[in-house]
């Protein structure tokens, strides 16, 4: 179970704050089941109940400072994913995505950063679908990033390449 406080990441919603623990004061919701109330970063009205026995949802701590570090040095070993068919380079972008795990966001991060440079070069157009997963990957990995090492989250580009340079530890 999570603390009060505590970071975590909630499925596709990325991470969240931990408000509340307790049950929901709603007619028809049984008393005795613990609910967590969970406020996603980056929006500033949003809040979310879900209970805390929830498996449909993956639910985890956000990483520690030296898990994060160890990460983004990694990052150059962490290999792509080429997938040739279109609709099923979709699938498994999703697939991937909702995994919610770090390595695996950079995976789709390299991969579609390698493919925008490609089609570019080949006076083509980046593909919305593209796009779309490489924003998702990013505002997830960065995010949970930002919070571990306690940085500002549009600061984390700069920080990974200075760190991938070997300009910071």
């Amino acid at each position: 179970m999570f603390e009060l406080g505590e970071y975590i990441i909630y499925g596709s919603n990325g991470v969240c704050k931990v408000e509340n623990i307790g049950p929901m004061e709603l007619s028809g919701v049984p008393k005795d089941r613990l609910y967590y109330t969970l406020i996603p970063m980056g929006q500033k009205d949003g809040k979310i109940y879900t209970p805390v026995d929830n498996e449909k949802v993956v639910m985890r701590r956000v990483l520690s400072e030296e898990e994060a570090k160890r990460l983004i040095s990694e990052i150059k070993d962490i290999d792509t994913i080429w997938v040739a068919d279109e609709k099923r380079r979709e699938s498994i972008y999703k697939e991937v995505i909702h995994k919610c795990d770090c390595r695996e966001w950079v995976k789709i991060i390299k991969t579609l950063y390698l493919r925008k440079c490609s089609r570019i070069a080949e006076g083509k157009k980046v593909t919305a679908v593209d796009e779309r997963y490489l924003k998702i990957a990013e505002d997830n990995l960065y995010g949970e990033l930002a919070v571990a090492l306690r940085m500002e989250k549009e600061g984390m580009v700069d920080y990974i390449k200075s760190c991938l340079d070997g300009q910071e530890e």
